[in-house]
């Protein structure tokens, strides 16, 4: 079995640190990965510097990142403009991201649910028409801190409406942690039945200690893709309690040890874990760096 990791710690981990982390460290954390051999990588998102001020020097990032062959850079996007800086900036993937529910999306975008698949309908357009891979994660897929449980219903309906824009990829996005193996499994069913045409990707978190359990269910489900960030840093900033992406190095301890194939050397993405978490000034919550290896190398 092969499986594709997107590392997403330049992106949505770093996101919710309150200390801004330069632009050269950023680099160096994208380089970092890529010399793992990590080949997808959520380097940056174009969204309001005022609201998510680690991402305000995104063009300085992207400017800075190592174009090697077969390396992928994707960027977050909300709006138009968030599109035209993004093709300025010369990533090659666009994700953005449809609420699940009205009450996040409209402190998270500041729109309703209708009004995100509008957007996306659009963006996704001149997404194509510029030559990018498009993918829009559907957030709070698995359930929203403001309304509670998300029925599977409500979500398939939005897969539906989001796959008529015929995106490259559609991710499922356990938001803020509360995902269960049993719903992985619906929703990833589900999506495939709806979207046959597009890949299925997911994104966890590990709030709930869930993440690594939901990431092996969608791999039994069909999925290929999974999100994962070095460290296991990152989270929401308009989401309470919305910490803890699953890690890169332990969630590929798990593949490596079930014999699933990445590309991804897990020794240096340790020795990436460990020089974030020094970069921020605290342990990062991966697991791996603090147990180490087994058997030991």
């Amino acid at each position: 079995m092969k499986v594709t990791l997107v590392e997403v710690a330049p992106r949505d981990g770093l996101q919710n640190e309150s200390e801004i982390v330069s632009a050269a460290d950023k680099i160096r954390l994208v380089r970092r990965s890529v010399d793992a051999g990590l080949r997808r990588i959520e380097a940056v998102s174009f969204v309001d510097p005022r609201r998510v001020p680690q991402m305000a020097d995104a063009a300085a990032v992207m400017a800075g990142v190592p174009r090697a062959d077969g390396v992928s850079y994707a960027g977050l996007i909300f709006n138009e403009r968030g599109l035209d800086r993004a093709l300025d900036a010369g990533v090659d993937e666009v994700n953005v991201v449809v609420v699940a529910t009205d009450s996040f999306s409209l402190r998270n975008q500041g729109c309703s649910t209708a009004q995100g698949v509008e957007r996306w309908t659009k963006l996704a357009v001149r997404a194509r028409e510029a030559g990018l891979f498009r993918t829009v994660t559907i957030a709070a897929a698995f359930g929203c801190p403001f309304a509670g449980e998300v029925p599977e219903a409500t979500v398939l309906e939005l897969i539906r409406r989001v796959a008529e824009a015929e995106p490259d990829e559609i991710a499922l996005a356990d938001t803020i942690g509360v995902g269960t193996p049993d719903r992985v499994r619906a929703l990833a069913a589900g999506a495939a039945r709806i979207a046959p045409e597009a890949t299925l990707r997911c994104h966890f978190h590990n709030t709930r200690n869930t993440g690594y359990a939901n990431a092996i269910a969608a791999l039994e489900a069909g999925v290929r893709v999974l999100d994962a960030s070095t460290g296991g840093i990152g989270g929401c900033p308009f989401a309470p309690a919305a910490t803890g992406n699953i890690a890169t190095e332990d969630l590929l301890y798990a593949l490596d040890r079930m014999g699933v194939e990445t590309g991804v050397r897990i020794e240096p993405v340790l020795e990436t874990g460990s020089w974030l978490g020094e970069l921020l000034g605290k342990p990062a919550p991966a697991l791996l760096g603090r147990a180490g290896l087994f058997p030991p190398r």
